[in-house]
């Protein structure tokens, strides 16, 4: 027998990091999830611990880290703990640090304090950064989950594959809705990622909201396509966009006519739609994706 690929780490470690800047507060607010890989075959053999940085130090890690260096942008935040692991441990090769950070706005408040917050009810900013020792290269891939869009007209589906289950009817003007996933990789390492992040997210609704669409697939392609004619360090994006059905409800047994107004939003089953959209000088992805 031989031991196939492995890692091990410390999973969702909540985080928040607050700046108090005189009256004046900020918050970051994240969950850092640590995988590690290297020589690690005596301890799935023999029980070994010896090459072993335990799951519980990963996670006192990521909050001295959070106090020695403060979290500015989670890409950066994700890189200094991933170089942190493999440069300080000779066992361990390899680091994937995953972070999701989650927004909150400001409560107004009088005299010049502020300190007081509100959850937002915006979408998670995402990031998974690996670092390899071996070959001295780190990946970073950026995105969101949770952007919930829709449009109430503009979209048709027609002209599908019709047999002898279909029962659906074609239609020249729905509600289109989904809650976006995406994901997308950076040429090489920058120090704007924040910036990044929003250009991209509203390239993202921009594309969403002008498009005309004819179907889900081609709104997702205009949505990556606009990403990354308008971010250059971005070299590709992949999209997760469920189908959030609004059906029209038949109110005629009530003597009610019901011109595209009334709707009922289906929880499930719903089309999943899943694209990715690369630039054409897209390097390797190497593991960014792993």
């Amino acid at each position: 027998m031989r031991l196939g690929p492995n890692r091990y780490g410390k999973a969702e470690t909540r985080v928040v990091r607050i700046t108090r800047d005189g009256r004046v507060h900020h918050i970051k607010d994240c969950n850092v999830s640590v995988s590690l890989s290297g020589d690690l075959d005596a301890v799935h053999r023999n029980g070994d611990n010896a090459a072993v940085l335990p799951t519980d130090s990963q996670k006192n890690t990521v909050f001295a880290f959070a106090r020695k260096y403060g979290i500015t942008e989670i890409e950066e935040f994700a890189l200094l703990l991933a170089r942190h692991f493999v440069n300080s441990q000779p066992t361990i090769h390899h680091a994937r640090v995953e972070v999701e950070e989650y927004f909150w706005d400001r409560i107004p408040t009088y005299g010049g304090r502020q300190h007081s917050f509100v959850r937002s009810g915006r979408e998670i900013r995402t990031c998974v950064v690996h670092h390899d020792g071996p070959s001295r290269q780190a990946t970073i891939v950026s995105g969101l989950k949770g952007l919930t869009v829709l449009n109430s007209t503009g979209s048709e589906f027609h002209g599908f594959i019709e047999d002898e289950y279909t029962t659906l009817e074609p239609t020249h003007d729905r509600v289109l809705a989904t809650e976006v996933s995406a994901a997308w990789r950076h040429r090489a390492e920058h120090d704007a990622f924040g910036a990044s992040y929003e250009r991209a997210r509203r390239a993202m609704l921009d594309a969403f909201s002008g498009t005309h669409s004819l179907s889900l697939q081609q709104t997702l392609y205009a949505m990556g396509c606009r990403v990354l004619n308008a971010r250059e360090e971005i070299c590709e994006i992949r999209l997760a966009m469920p189908n959030k059905h609004h059906f029209t409800v038949d109110l005629e047994p009530f003597g009610l006519d019901n011109p595209q107004e009334v709707f009922f939003a289906a929880d499930r089953p719903y089309g999943l739609i899943e694209g990715a959209v690369l630039a054409d000088d897209a390097p390797d992805a190497g593991f960014a994706w792993e």
